[in-house]
């Protein structure tokens, strides 16, 4: 098995195509310092933000919204699609790429067909069920399919013949020991060793059904001795919480570090997106998901076979009340038999290997290709 020289990835739009990308990323890196790792991404999307302060090659390339069927006749219509596809090429010849790898977004579909029309190696990496509508175009070009979880080949036809390696995750998250980090993480936040800790957050942008929820139930939660760090989301309004509570309750819009609030943690209250189940079930954090119901439902089948295996629950949106939370959360988190039985089963269910299995199937698919 060669080294790899120049590896291309693609994957942009939202942060559970970014970072995935970004782990696999440091991956290559920690593997061969030497090798040239270059990112695809648009204009306008997430990547802009996230990709070159952590020192890789970001290349814009343009790129559109594809509609929710795909058909071949798309890839001979729009003139947009010869121009994306030719930017990507463009990149793909001048760093000399031995392979792409498409983490989905709209970005990643001028990289799959500039690669195609290369006989460049492809390698897709999905982590929902249906798959995205770029890595169905995608797998379209290649047999080398690789999925997050191990239930997706099992409800997605289109996924039989997949690879199941794990989500690559970022190092901090992947080596994480809760326990270990604790003390320190609730220090960072102001929160107490001695009681415990309700950790809220809906994702980047926040989960305005779920703050509203936990916020209603903070007097209960703080009588009964639960602190909460909860996560607002950058986009939502600050939540009302009552100034005089006997016990934390931290609010912060928008939290870089995960690992903190995960090591901070006795129980999390999440919404069910792949990256989220991914991490929390890798270190073993019991969570409450609160799958989006806006949406295919893929949140979830993303988060039931965690709870299946006895890691977590699972609530509908629009059961979250502040009457559910006061019910349900503040038993369990006085319930530290059950937190650790829920805690061991979410690990027994997780991965932290994901980025060294998909190298391992890059490896693969740049030999054989």
């Amino acid at each position: 098995m060669g080294p790899l020289r120049s590896v291309v990835l693609a994957g942009g739009g939202t942060g559970g195509h970014i970072y995935p990308l970004l782990a696999f990323a440091d991956c290559l890196r920690r593997h061969d310092p030497s090798v040239r790792i270059t990112c695809l991404g648009t204009p306008k999307g997430l990547e802009n933000e996230l990709i070159p302060p952590q020192g890789y090659d970001l290349r814009q390339i343009p790129a559109f919204q594809l509609p929710r069927s795909i058909n071949m006749a798309l890839l001979r219509t729009p003139d947009r699609m010869v121009t994306s596809t030719r930017a990507a090429g463009k990149v793909l010849d001048e760093v000399r790429a031995d392979v792409v790898v498409g983490f989905g977004g709209y970005v990643s579909v001028p990289g799959y067909l500039a690669a195609w029309r290369r006989e460049t190696p492809i390698v897709v990496h999905e982590v929902n069920v249906p798959p995205g509508v770029a890595n169905r175009m995608g797998m379209r070009f290649t047999k080398y399919v690789a999925v997050g979880f191990p239930h997706q080949p099992r409800q997605a036809d289109s996924l039989k013949d997949a690879r199941v390696v794990g989500v690559p995750l970022r190092s901090s998250i992947a080596h994480l020991d809760r326990r270990a980090a604790s003390a320190a993480a609730r220090a960072r936040f102001g929160l107490r060793p001695d009681l415990p800790v309700l950790f809220v957050s809906g994702g980047s942008q926040g989960a305005r059904s779920i703050n509203l929820a936990v916020a209603g139930a903070a007097k209960e939660l703080s009588r009964a001795g639960v602190q909460v760090l909860h996560v607002i989301g950058a986009r939502n309004e600050p939540v009302s919480v009552p100034n005089d509570l006997p016990v934390p309750y931290v609010t912060v819009p928008y939290l870089s570090e995960m690992e903190l609030g995960y090591a901070a943690a006795d129980l999390m209250l999440s919404r069910g997106g792949a990256m989220t189940v991914a991490e929390v079930s890798a270190i073993g954090l019991p969570t409450i998901f609160v799958p989006y119901p806006y949406s295919n439902q893929e949140q979830s089948r993303n988060a039931q076979p965690v709870v299946d295996a006895g890691g977590g629950l699972l609530v509908d949106d629009g059961e979250m009340t502040p009457a559910w939370v006061e019910r349900t959360v503040i038993p369990l988190l006085r319930d530290p038999h059950r937190l650790a039985q829920m805690g061991h089963a979410a690990a027994a269910y997780g991965r932290r290997d994901g980025d060294e299995a998909l190298l391992d199937f890059v490896y693969e698919a740049a030999t054989h290709g």
